[in-house]
């Protein structure tokens, strides 16, 4: 993962969160499960990016973060497309719900990008490694 890519994908996540959160909503239940998902999201990227930056993966073998880390995004992305879908249907064009909603969306597009960056470089990584 990228530094660059996580910083970018987690300010995206805090905005949608703070965007939803600070409007005035109508239906709160719709928007509830954006906040849960968009923090959940958020908490997990910090986590897989902290077992990256401090090596953690090299510790606890027992473990296999890159299908944990698959399996992350590819849950997290899911959850949130749904999330977006519903904060965009429920924001009846009130601005904040609507900037959730887009937010979620650009969230959702960068979170494809990290699985795609995160398959890509595991499966050259892993050609390179079974070559040699």
């Amino acid at each position: 993962i990228s530094d660059v890519s996580v910083f970018v994908s987690q300010v995206t996540l805090l905005i949608a969160f703070i965007c939803v959160r600070s409007s005035r909503v109508s239906d709160y239940s719709a928007f509830s499960y954006f906040e849960v998902v968009t923090i959940c999201n958020l908490i997990m990227i910090l986590a897989f990016y902290l077992v990256h930056l401090f090596r953690f993966y090299r510790v606890l073998t027992c473990i296999s973060w890159t299908l944990s880390e698959l399996l992350h995004y590819l849950i997290g992305t899911l959850l949130l497309l749904v999330a977006s879908v519903v904060a965009a249907f429920k924001s009846y064009n009130l601005s904040g719900l609507v900037a959730g909603a887009v937010f979620g969306f650009m969230a959702t597009f960068l979170c494809m990008a990290s699985i795609w960056l995160s398959y890509k470089v595991s499966c050259v990584t892993q050609s390179t490694d079974a070559a040699v």
